[in-house]
């Protein structure tokens, strides 16, 4: 049986080429259809930052984390100490 996890794993990284968009993987939802591509693609881009958060706060997490992906692509500069603030209240203990 398999186990279900109390987090999610996710990546935020810059797109490689030309449109260099920042974008998010969340690596404990992918399935097998889009588990290759959505990694190889995260894997060609540039890791900008990495974490866990917990499931039970799993939409207000994805909201803060496209907010602060609607700002890194508006040109904000946001570091990983920033984004670790904003995300808080989602890690796990």
């Amino acid at each position: 049986m398999a186990q279900v996890s109390d987090r999610v794993m996710f990546e935020i990284y810059r797109e490689a080429g030309l449109n260099e968009k920042f974008r998010v993987v969340y690596y404990t939802e992918l399935h097998d259809h889009n588990k290759e591509f959505e990694i190889n693609r995260a894997l060609s881009g540039t890791h900008v930052y990495e974490g866990f958060y917990r499931t039970a706060k799993i939409a207000d997490a994805k909201k803060e984390i496209d907010n602060i992906l609607e700002r890194m692509n508006d040109g904000e500069k946001i570091d990983n100490e920033k984004i670790d603030e904003i995300l808080m209240p989602f890690k796990p203990v």
